[in-house]
């Protein structure tokens, strides 16, 4: 970031100017976050990033706006304590900070902390190192941190998420083109915004795709029901859903657009299909043998596009397919684990490595590792940071309603030329839908996700969380 802002200067662009333009992104944050009328103590430190708080001061249109220059920590400590409003923005330090917080400035952090008012930061949360992640003594908790430019790498890292919460990205602030590049990429609206291309006028159920799902077991067959429902929304020409004998009925029941089929070892795929999902709720003591290594096979064998979600991560063959056709996995930081035969924590401190790793094992597949900013790729070239999606996703059937809602859109024959964005669209949409229903209530269910799956992003346009 130094070097970028650096090479700004070096054109003539002001320092003032971005962060005028910082300070706008702030402000417009800021009203997201509150209502008209409500009142937002500004806390602006020494530093740019205080410049960048004080300029957002200026354009909080409609909220009573309360402005503290902090030059003196321990005048301000009961003063956060007694604050009743609706937004604190916190101004006070930036990526600069080296050193741990102590003394007066760390009882004004824990008095922030202690407010229990949503928390707004600047750039980076005051006390967190951005070169590890880890606070710094101690660091502010914020409800939104809006960093500046692009994400800072150690922003993502587990040990900062319960002091960064909501991570937003503020691209454009007057910096000139990023002349570097990245492993990592943050996902943004305006990637999809050409996506999907209008259908061809001529088309038919045929010009769409057929996408068959063998999901559902005894106990499990709601997580087959979603997945064939977050297809649907993708808008394939058909789907057909393939449950065991026993969940069947109660599959069938449940689905009336979608073609419900018992799987029995006789089972054949119909020739239409254009892609193979397998996974979703076949955790039930009814699921045969032969169904397993029957999904071992279509993983190594099948020309067409398969996504293994859930059980079936467990089942597949190591090394390239021999078809060398499209392949997509769908893990949790969990079941990543179990495929590397590692802990959980080893995965999540490097995320990275475990995807490429996952992906290596099983012939250059594609990767969706999911969780908090869920990230997308192969064992080499770019990974795509998720940026949308919240804590409200952490219930049973996410992860099914995805893995349908993916399925749909590789089954298309006209997406699967560039499966990456439709892969990544698939999940910006899942949890961008997810963002709009939790600004809208507090509690919703997978049968309200899937509804808002396709027009998530009109329904959110002025409203997303």
């Amino acid at each position: 970031m130094r070097e970028w802002e650096q090479a700004t200067w070096a054109t003539g662009v002001s320092k003032e100017s971005v962060m005028r333009r910082a300070g706008q992104a702030v402000a417009r944050g800021a009203l997201r976050l509150t209502r008209p009328g409500e009142e937002i103590l500004v806390l602006a430190g020494k530093g740019h990033n205080g410049d960048d708080a004080r300029f957002a001061a200026g354009d909080l249109t409609g909220r009573r706006v309360r402005v503290v220059n902090v030059t003196d920590p321990a005048a301000v400590v009961a003063e956060a304590k007694d604050f009743s409003g609706a937004l604190i923005v916190d101004g006070l330090f930036g990526i600069g900070l080296s050193r741990p917080l102590e003394g007066e400035w760390l009882r004004l952090v824990q008095a922030l902390n202690e407010s229990r008012v949503p928390i707004l930061a600047v750039d980076v949360p005051s006390g967190l190192d951005e070169g590890t992640g880890e606070p710094l003594g101690d660091a502010v908790r914020a409800s939104v941190t809006l960093t500046f430019g692009a994400m800072k790498h150690r922003l993502l890292r587990p040990c900062a998420a319960p002091f960064t919460g909501r991570l937003e990205v503020a691209a454009d602030i007057g910096l000139v083109a990023c002349p570097f590049k990245s492993e990592l990429n943050w996902m943004l609206a305006e990637d999809f915004a050409q996506f999907p291309s209008p259908r061809p006028v001529e088309g038919h159920k045929g010009t769409f795709g057929h996408l068959a799902i063998i999901a559902g077991s005894q106990g499990y067959h709601g997580a087959a029901v979603l997945a064939a429902r977050g297809a649907l929304r993708a808008m394939p020409g058909l789907v057909s859903v393939f449950a065991t004998e026993r969940a069947y009925p109660l599959v069938a029941a449940q689905l009336a657009q979608a073609m419900v089929h018992p799987w029995t070892p006789d089972t054949l795929l119909p020739k239409s299909c254009s892609a193979i999902l397998i996974g979703p709720g076949l955790a039930g003591v009814d699921v045969p043998k032969q169904l397993v290594q029957e999904a071992a096979r279509l993983w190594h064998e099948s020309p067409l596009p398969v996504i293994a979600d859930a059980s079936a991560l467990s089942w597949l063959p190591q090394g390239p397919p021999l078809t060398g056709a499209l392949r997509v996995v769908t893990p949790h930081p969990g079941e990543a684990a179990a495929m590397l035969d590692i802990g959980k924590a080893d995965v999540l401190d490097d995320r990275a490595e475990s995807l490429r790793e996952i992906s290596r094992m099983h012939g250059d597949c594609w990767v969706v590792l999911k969780g908090r900013h869920t990230l997308i790729g192969r064992g080499q070239g770019e990974l795509s940071v998720n940026s949308s999606g919240n804590p409200q996703l952490a219930q049973g059937g996410s992860g099914d309603v995805l893995a349908g809602f993916l399925g749909g859109w590789l089954a298309q024959p006209q997406l699967q030329a560039d499966a990456g964005l439709a892969i990544r669209h698939a999940v910006w949409e899942h949890g961008h839908a997810a963002d709009v229903l939790s600004a809208r209530q507090r509690a919703w269910e997978m049968t309200e996700l899937v509804e808002l799956l396709g027009n998530s992003a009109a329904a959110g346009e002025g409203g997303e969380a």
